[in-house]
């Protein structure tokens, strides 16, 4: 029996008790002794529970209800951009039109879809200043991966070959790196200021002539706008390579400022942050690239195209980098972004950036008396808070993390980015009210007080949860991933 009173499913299982109503078979049986051997059939039925349709109903209800995400609470991840989820995109996705096709079906049945499809292209290149979109990525590090490709196929068409090396701003995400090497590239690490933004002389020091790209966030991982990138740009292109915009944190400059107007060659696009689609659970993401005409020979295929009154897959591309997703990624994400787009408009989406902004400068200036701010300048759409106070009183930011549960608050990133000490992360996007972000930052401040004056109370949260706080280091060496018996739990 857990903390809410709601038995495991196993513990109530009695026998003979179905919770599923079956027709009669209609068909042949099959003897599936004939079709599989080599020990493949069970000898013995599976040991699954036997409950009734009313039992599976709550049981599965309760566990629902001890979810949390942005139907349900707060959700400061910074970083992430977990806002809300318009729920007109969810009504638009599920028009039997868009919810009832197949990715098989003929062009001519679907022209509505492809529609849909290139009207989104064409408004995620005005977004970005972008000359040509592709919406084949998956996700974000996929789009990454598919911007980097194009870029390496593009220093390859030009023999430039020797161009292996990607730089990377060590407050960048931890995706960035990964996805240039998965891509073929070495990454070189570009120094942080003591401004918290990229060092334009340790930058100068690293380009050369096998300088494929430079990836940054704009603004950066601490929330900070790169105030020279228009230099930055200057110099990476004046040695021949490219620019690479992550638009993890396009919430915090859409409609205010373009990637393609401050120099990017290439960018991607988290239509499940910015664009409001659903965002965890394991996905689905989308992670749409644009690129400058230089790039575009290279995009993925196939290529969405008009030609004249109808819309076709276009096949016949020599340099594309080749198909990066089975189908043509995930429709159903496109469809919620095309919604969030349509429905706010120019002015609706600048209003976005502005009040995510405002949100962010708001709670990072009530919250800087009881945290060390590292960056003080004005920030974006996040900021990063530092528990490097706490610490000294033995209270850790992942202590403070859990403490925040107690409050049904979802803790905010911790420990990210890399190059700041005790790392506190917080994102509050446009979409919360000022009494939820103030509902918020007087639980911080709390805890704060607790540090000082309880820290006991910190150290051993969370109290009121479902779960208490767990042996981190068990769970990662010995996880628990089948059911066992709770009494056989008990005495493990």
């Amino acid at each position: 029996m857990h903390k809410d009173n709601q038995p495991l499913i196993f513990e109530i299982t009695k026998a003979g008790r179905i919770g599923y109503s079956l027709p009669e078979l209609d068909v042949p049986e099959i003897d599936l002794s004939s079709h599989l051997s080599g020990g493949l059939l069970r000898e013995e039925s599976p040991e699954l529970p036997e409950v009734s349709e009313l039992d599976i109903m709550r049981h599965y209800t309760a566990l629902s209800n001890r979810n949390h995400g942005v139907d349900t609470g707060f959700y400061p991840l910074g970083s992430c951009t977990m806002k809300y989820n318009p729920k007109i995109n969810e009504a638009v996705a599920r028009f039997p039109g868009f919810a009832n096709i197949h990715p098989l079906q003929d062009e001519s049945t679907v022209q509505g879809a492809m529609e849909m499809m290139y009207d989104l292209q064409e408004h995620l290149e005005e977004i970005t200043g972008m000359d040509e979109v592709t919406l084949q990525p998956a996700a974000g590090a996929h789009g990454e991966w598919t911007a980097l490709m194009m870029i390496r196929a593009f220093h390859e068409a030009n023999g430039e070959s020797h161009r292996t090396k990607v730089l990377v701003p060590d407050s960048a995400h931890g995706t960035n790196p990964a996805s240039a090497t998965v891509a073929g590239f070495d990454t070189v690490t570009v120094k942080s200021n003591e401004f918290g933004l990229v060092d334009i002389e340790d930058l100068q020091s690293k380009v050369g002539p096998d300088t494929a790209a430079l990836m940054l966030t704009n603004p950066n991982t601490l929330g900070l706008f790169e105030e020279d990138i228009l230099q930055m740009a200057e110099i990476v292109h004046g040695v021949g390579g490219k620019l690479y915009y992550d638009g993890a944190n396009l919430n915090a400059v859409m409609a205010k400022a373009r990637p393609g107007d401050m120099g990017f060659d290439a960018v991607h696009l988290n239509l499940h942050k910015t664009f409001t689609g659903p965002h965890g659970g394991g996905g689905p993401g989308s992670g749409p690239v644009g690129v400058t005409k230089e790039l575009a020979p290279f995009l993925p295929k196939p290529i969405l195209v008009k030609e004249d009154d109808r819309y076709t897959f276009k096949y016949d591309v020599p340099q594309s980098i080749g198909r990066v997703k089975p189908f043509y990624g995930n429709f159903g994400i496109y469809l919620r972004a095309y919604t969030y787009i349509r429905s706010m408009g120019p002015d609706g989406l600048k209003a976005v950036t502005e009040n995510a902004v405002l949100n962010a400068n708001y709670m990072m200036r009530r919250l800087e008396p009881y945290f060390d701010l590292p960056y003080k300048q004005h920030c974006k759409h996040e900021f990063v808070l530092s528990g490097r106070r706490q610490k000294k009183l033995g209270v850790r930011t992942l202590d403070m993390a859990k403490r925040l549960l107690d409050f049904g608050f979802h803790p905010p990133t911790i420990y990210f980015p890399l190059n700041v000490e005790e790392a506190i992360m917080i994102e509050p996007t446009e979409t919360e009210s000022k009494e939820t972000l103030d509902s918020f930052i007087d639980t911080m401040i709390q805890i704060a007080k607790e540090a000082e004056e309880n820290p006991e109370i910190v150290q051993e949260a969370p109290h009121t949860t479902v779960i208490n706080r767990l042996d981190e280091t068990k769970a990662a060496r010995q996880p628990v991933l089948r059911y066992i018996k709770e009494e056989e739990l008990v005495n493990a």
